[in-house]
């Protein structure tokens, strides 16, 4: 009786939520148009795709820095790219945060390491985004604002929202690692199986100085080169298939989606 309810009261919250945000007609066909790789989904993906995002609308907010207006194209661009990946998992992956912050131009961040002498070092450094445990998530509007499915200098996939909300389901496990939670041991154990032999072969191709599909940034730990492969997965599916197809399934299982296919 009680899971009924409860049921009833989800239902009742949704259809309010979806209600109150709704996706007007040529909002939506703006965003297809400007976002190409959304738009080459199934007619029933997208009828999702919008439900989720009037969903994300409802549930998150957005926060423009140093005056900078997030208008309705702006938040929808952000809600279309980061339901995304979860068009089968559900929003449930993105409930540990509710702050999403945008900045107009490129954010530089004061950083500091410790090597291994014990020694402190300072450094600047150039942010498009960035994803935080409980948020908020910062994203720089210039880094996907008009192609965010366009290739970066060095020909490889960027996509920033894609990226940090890649991040966010990472964390969903409780912490950044590149592993993302599995529904079993077995599954993990798959995982990591897969996830590193295919790490290592790019990093060797990154290290060879070869150009790779997925940005060459993911040589820096397992956790980015997940970010940057999801990139690739949603935008450029049928390349990331061609070149690195263990890695392609393994992600293929993971979201529940085949955009290749």
């Amino acid at each position: 009786m009680w899971t009924r309810l409860r049921q009833a009261w989800a239902g009742q919250l949704e259809a309010r939520a979806l209600r109150r945000h709704p996706i007007p007609e040529p909002l939506w066909e703006l965003t297809l148009l400007r976002y190409p790789f959304l738009a080459q989904r199934t007619a029933d993906d997208l009828a999702e795709l919008r439900r989720l995002c009037s969903l994300f609308l409802a549930e998150k907010e957005f926060h423009g820095v140093a005056g900078f207006e997030v208008s309705d194209d702006i938040a929808l661009a952000v809600a279309a790219q980061a339901c995304l990946p979860v068009l089968r998992l559900g929003l449930d992956w993105y409930a540990g945060f509710v702050g999403i912050v945008i900045h107009a131009d490129e954010v530089v961040a004061r950083r500091e390491f410790m090597d291994e002498d014990g020694v402190v070092h300072e450094f600047d450094e150039e942010l498009a985004g960035e994803a935080m445990e409980g948020g908020p998530l910062m994203l720089v509007w210039s880094a996907f604002d008009p192609d965010p499915g366009s290739a970066s200098e060095d020909g490889a996939i960027f996509n920033v929202v894609i990226h940090e909300f890649a991040h966010i389901i990472d964390m969903h496990s409780g912490r950044a690692d590149g592993v993302p939670r599995q529904p079993s041991q077995a599954a993990q154990t798959h995982w990591l199986a897969v996830m590193d032999a295919e790490w290592q072969w790019f990093c060797e191709r990154v290290d060879a100085g070869a150009a790779t599909l997925i940005d060459p940034y993911g040589a820096e730990s397992l956790e980015e080169f997940f970010a940057v492969a999801t990139e690739a997965f949603f935008v450029a599916p049928l390349a990331l298939q061609g070149e690195q197809p263990a890695l392609y399934r393994l992600l293929a299982d993971f979201f529940k989606q085949d955009p290749a296919g």
